[in-house]
């Protein structure tokens, strides 16, 4: 009786039915941050190298969208800021999935700090920075500025100035960076809002409906997994709603992202409420549903839990498990 409840209640939340499966891996998506890696004289110095065994997917952020990379592990022109050179990176990235096979390493182009490069963007670099550290993909952290996104008009469809470009982008990247190198994109908050059932949802910003086009594309088939950015969004957003929203437009793996330190009021992501959302999550029979964190090693400084606290939080609430390893 207590299993079909939770099943229950998992599929008012997330519009999903049935109890998931047991033994299935589901995805956890975690951005490292190469600011905040310790200086590191060998690969077994750096915490990368010792991520935990559940946090399967780890982006190394962030490359610029410019990067410069002459090859020869050279990584000073492309953004990353880690304290080491791309010899001792690479070691830390296989001494990572030597300890944890089934773990993805990417590397995230773009996000918050790099929204200028992207007319230069140059993904031939990336995917040849990608295959000289021993990588297995990209993530590609667009956040267009101005995205001008219209409600929709007589064809009931949002349109966005940035749609040309998120199809580009896409394209470009894939063209390089052949499966089963994996492409994956962190999405707005209300991207997939705006639209039928949808319309109403709230908030609205001018981010509203900013990944249907992409979604609707041809391009949406290169794709391999989908990270809801569901933090910084206010009190009216809700997570469960966002990621209904994304999985009518999308089948493939889809997470909620979850940060660490917000500077907006209300926006909630203590542990107990990441773990009773993600085991409500658990429930259901779709083994594609995951959780994002951004990000690992964010230290708070109000005694708040930090990037290390919520990946276990994260972990016992997707019922996976080792959550008691912990990231050193």
């Amino acid at each position: 009786m207590r299993l079909r409840v939770a099943a229950g209640l998992a599929a008012a939340l997330f519009g999903l039915a049935a109890p998931a499966r047991a033994g299935e891996a589901r995805p956890f998506v975690v951005y490292h941050e190469s600011w905040l890696e310790r200086p590191a004289t060998g690969g077994i110095a750096t915490t990368l190298a010792f991520m935990p065994p559940y946090a399967n997917i780890v982006v190394l952020s962030f490359a610029r969208p410019d990067l410069v990379y002459p090859g020869a592990l050279d990584i000073g022109g492309t953004g990353l800021e880690y304290q080491f050179g791309g010899t001792i990176l690479r070691e830390a990235i296989a001494l990572l999935k030597r300890g944890n096979p089934a773990t993805r390493v990417l590397l995230g182009v773009g996000g918050d700090g790099y929204k200028e490069g992207w007319p230069a963007y140059d993904p031939v670099a990336a995917a040849r920075l990608v295959a000289d550290l021993g990588a297995d993909g990209i993530d590609l952290d667009y956040e267009p500025p101005r995205p001008d996104c219209r409600p929709p008009a007589e064809a009931g469809r949002i349109v966005c100035a940035s749609d040309a470009s998120w199809r580009d982008l896409v394209r470009r990247t894939r063209a390089v960076l052949p499966r089963p190198l994996m492409l994956s994109i962190p999405v707005w908050s209300v991207g997939a809002y705006g639209e039928g059932e949808f319309a109403a949802a709230r908030p609205v910003s001018p981010y509203t409906g900013v990944m249907l086009d992409l979604l609707r594309s041809p391009e949406a088939a290169s794709v391999d997994l989908l990270s809801i950015m569901s933090y910084e969004a206010g009190p009216q957003f809700d997570p469960a709603q966002a990621f209904r929203a994304y999985r009518h437009y999308w089948q493939g793996p889809l997470t909620i992202g979850i940060n660490v330190v917000s500077s907006i009021p209300g926006d909630d992501w203590s542990l107990p409420r990441i773990e009773a959302m993600l085991s409500t999550l658990a429930t259901v029979d779709d083994p594609g549903a995951g959780a994002m964190l951004y990000a690992a090693l964010q230290r708070t400084s109000d005694g708040s839990p930090d990037g290390r606290r919520k990946l276990q939080a994260i972990c016992l609430g997707l019922g996976l498990g080792a959550c008691g390893d912990v990231l050193p």
